[in-house]
């Protein structure tokens, strides 16, 4: 099967603005594009493929059913059709025990020491062997959603409670608990890996610091400063996950950073909201980037300046705003120098969170950058 021809079909699981964006990336190299919500069955999925014959499909892993996804594995073992993220990916991307145990034990990544626990009672003995504090979160989620820390035994369950809320629908009821490891900063490191006649190679973005305001907001910036170790390592760390994984495409790779050190986190195989900043600050987005990948096209990580989002989360509903009202918030968060704006409606997007709005700036620094996305934001907020 050739890697590159022009005029391929695309199956796109998963709606939502995230798919969209990615639908336009493959169209704009002449793709054609079927999109599904990814819900129903293996036998919907599978008359899905026989009717549009794909050479790849691509799965938004937080966007689909759970009973498609045994479907993939039958489905890659097609010779008439790839599947990315690749079935391993996809199965360890819903299984953090295994993704964690990956990392650590087969792969020698530094982690934080970590336990998981399936249920209140056994948190509290991970809590009592292990001591305090302790950093608790879904085994499934998105970065910062449902974590918290433990401080006390009569944490453990309010911790729990909000842990298994918080995961996403593949996390079947599991948290993992690690031991709390003073860092400077969260990044998140966009690998981009690509197969070609010399064989796979990866490829990094900037690292991207991101930091989750509330429940409703979470802003990324890029590039956020490593020191040359430091970033050596975490380049180093990216590369040996991802290359475990497999695949073409955009991955995420979650690190915790203290000075030189470098610890691993997480790995979605998957774009993520803290990687929107692309849209402004890279030449090629992170939606670019997955498509080129993945159609085996050359890719470039080159950035293009500093840059900062917030992305403003709604529960759905959303309240009537008139013309002229829109118009002024418009106008005030677009005043704020090199900014964007794109706004959603209520449903535009899927998965547990949706999109409300991106609030988007450059600017020479970073920091800049990030003042100038917070004023935009501010203003786009009286839209709720």
């Amino acid at each position: 099967m050739t890697e590159t021809t022009y005029g391929e079909t695309v199956l796109l699981l998963g709606a939502g603005a995230r798919s969209s964006e990615l639908a336009l990336a493959f169209q704009r190299l002449g793709a054609e594009v079927v999109g599904a919500a990814g819900h129903g069955d293996a036998q919907a999925l599978t008359a899905l493929i026989d009717e549009h014959r794909p050479s790849h499909v691509v799965v938004d892993v937080a966007a689909v059913a759970t009973e498609v996804l045994p479907a993939l594995l039958t489905v890659a073992d097609r010779d008439d059709v790839e599947v990315f993220p690749t079935p391993r990916a996809i199965r360890l991307s819903l299984d953090g025990e295994g993704l964690r145990k990956l990392a650590a034990d087969e792969l020698g990544l530094p982690t934080a020491p970590f336990w998981f626990a399936g249920s209140v009672e056994e948190l509290t003995a991970v809590a009592a062997h292990a001591g305090f504090p302790l950093v608790v979160k879904p085994v499934a989620a998105a970065p910062g959603v449902g974590e918290s820390v433990l401080l006390r035994p009569d944490d453990v369950e309010p911790a729990w409670q909000l842990a298994v809320a918080g995961g996403d629908k593949h996390a079947m009821q599991r948290v993992i608990a690690e031991a709390v490891v003073e860092v400077d900063f969260e990044v998140t490191l966009l690998t981009v890996r690509t197969t070609g006649a010399a064989g796979p190679s990866v490829h990094f973005c900037e690292p991207i610091g991101h930091h989750q305001n509330d429940a409703d907001a979470l802003e990324s910036w890029q590039p956020q400063q490593l020191s040359p170790t430091a970033l050596d390592s975490a380049k180093s760390i990216a590369a040996r996950i991802v290359n475990s994984l497999g695949g073409r495409g955009v991955f995420a790779v979650e690190l915790l950073v203290r000075g030189d050190e470098v610890y691993f986190s997480d790995v979605r195989p998957r774009l993520q909201d803290s990687g929107l900043v692309t849209l402004r600050s890279q030449r090629l987005s992170q939606f670019e980037l997955h498509a080129r990948a993945i159609l085996g096209l050359p890719v470039d990580t080159i950035m293009i300046s500093p840059g900062a989002v917030e992305v403003s989360y709604s529960d759905g509903e959303s309240r009537d705003v008139t013309s002229g009202e829109m118009r002024a918030v418009l106008a005030d968060a677009l005043a704020v120098a090199e900014s964007d704006v794109r706004v959603f409606p209520a449903g535009a997007t899927s998965g547990e969170k949706q999109w409300s709005a991106l609030s988007t700036a450059t600017a020479q620094d970073p920091i800049v950058a990030r003042d100038r996305a917070r004023r935009v934001a501010t203003a786009v907020r009286r839209l709720r």
